[in-house]
Formats: C-alpha cells, sequence, structure tokens
C-alpha cells in the first residue's frame, strides 16, 4: 500500500523538467528575455553605427532593386534596436533616390513595426497588462485597445510618440496584428515621403522640393503637438 502511495505521488508530482518549462515561459522569464534581446540590439547599433550609411554610402557590390532590399531589411531591424527613423528615411532617399528610398524606407517600417508588435505581444504583454494602473496608462490602454487603426494612424500621421514606443504600446494592448500593421503603413507614408525627398535633395538645400519637403516635415510635427497637448485632457479625464 505504502508502495502505491509512493508510486502515485511520483506519477503526479511535477518533474523538474515541468518546472523549469513553467520558469522559462513565465511572463516574467520572456519580459526578461525581451529587454536582454533589446539591449543586446542597442548595444550592436552603437557597435556597428548605422549612421555612418549617410557619410560613407552604400557598398558598391550592392545596387538598384537588390540593394533597396537589403536596406529595407536592415531598415526594419534599426528601427527594433532603438535607431530614429529620420536618420533611416534620410538615408534612404540620398542612398536610392526619392521613389525607390520611400519604397525601401516604407517596407522597413512595416518590417519593424511587425517584428517589434510580434516581440512586445509574445514576450512583454503578459508582465505588463497588469501593471497598468495609473490613469493616464489605462486611459492609453484603452484607446489602443478599443480605436486601434484609428489611434496608430493618428500615431503615424502626426510625429511625437518615438516609433519604437508606439510599437510597444500597441503591443501590450489588445489592438489587432492587422489594423495596427495597416496603420502603420497608411500613416507613414507622408512622413517618410518628405524625409526620402529631403535626403535626395540634401545636395541642394535652397531647391523647391527640398523646402516643400522640410515644410512637409515641420507642420506635421506641429500639428502632433498641437493635438497631443489638447489630448491631454480627454487623458486625465478619465
Amino acid at each position: 500500500m505504502l508502495d502505491a502511495n509512493r508510486s502515485g505521488t511520483a506519477m503526479t508530482s511535477p518533474g523538474l523538467a515541468d518546472r523549469c518549462t513553467r520558469a522559462v515561459l513565465s511572463p516574467y522569464a520572456r519580459l526578461s528575455f525581451l529587454l536582454v534581446l533589446l539591449a543586446g540590439a542597442g548595444a550592436g547599433v552603437l557597435v556597428f553605427e548605422p549612421q555612418r550609411l549617410l557619410t560613407h554610402g552604400w557598398p558598391p557590390q550592392l545596387g538598384g532593386a537588390a540593394a533597396a532590399a537589403v536596406f529595407g531589411t536592415a531598415y526594419g531591424l534599426c528601427t527594433v534596436a532603438f535607431v530614429p527613423r529620420p536618420l533611416l528615411n534620410l538615408a534612404a532617399g540620398a542612398l536610392f533616390g526619392s521613389q525607390l528610398g520611400l519604397a525601401a524606407a516604407l517596407a522597413g517600417t512595416v518590417l519593424g513595426a511587425g517584428v517589434a508588435f510580434g516581440l512586445g505581444r509574445a514576450l512583454g504583454q503578459d508582465a505588463l497588462r497588469p501593471l497598468l494602473r495609473g490613469r493616464w496608462l489605462r486611459a492609453a490602454d484603452g484607446q489602443l485597445s478599443r480605436h486601434g487603426f484609428r489611434s496608430m494612424l493618428a500615431a503615424r500621421l502626426f510625429p511625437g510618440v518615438p516609433f519604437w514606443a508606439a510599437n510597444y504600446c500597441a503591443a501590450v494592448s489588445r489592438m489587432g496584428w492587422w489594423p495596427f500593421v495597416l496603420a502603420t503603413a497608411i500613416g507613414s507614408i507622408p512622413n517618410t515621403a518628405a524625409y526620402a525627398v529631403a535626403g535626395a535633395r540634401a545636395s541642394a538645400p535652397t531647391s523647391p522640393a527640398f523646402l516643400i519637403a522640410m515644410a512637409c516635415i515641420a507642420v506635421p510635427a506641429l500639428l502632433g503637438t498641437v493635438v497631443a497637448w489638447r489630448g491631454r485632457h480627454h487623458l486625465r479625464g478619465h
């Protein structure tokens, strides 16, 4: 009888492998892995200095659409590692011209946003959602969760919120994948195009195209500041 009880206890108690699996897959373990991953990506950016593209140009062995595809992939990975998009957009225009540079930058934007959203959703959401207790945090989370496409479209059209911050905030919220991707793709077009044109015409800073591009950069930024200033009352009301 005693042997039977011991056998039953051994069969029902969780094994070491199960406990280790649960520990590794726990919300805070996944969040810790995400933080380590992002810290490593940021360190990689400091080492490789992608901003040198603006001064040294693109490797001569790569050209045309293939170079734009490689650049778009690198662009997306750089945004995950917190490289500012304006710098990358200027580089896209300077390296590939307005049209091809815009295409490469937009592809990189969507890729980077999608990767960041996926990482945040898989590794950070479960651990961070219970921490959304402040009034502003709950209001922002509710806005993103209920009006995901509209909120993200506004965030992309009117610069103010850092690109990486918007990605990870959306991932922690209950926003759907497709509204996030579509809003990012559509909302990023005007600002990205303005930077790409500015990068392509940087050698002629007095040209009409460059001046119009700079105006298209400054005006949305100003409008975004005004909208954010007025929207703070709405968040406080929640």
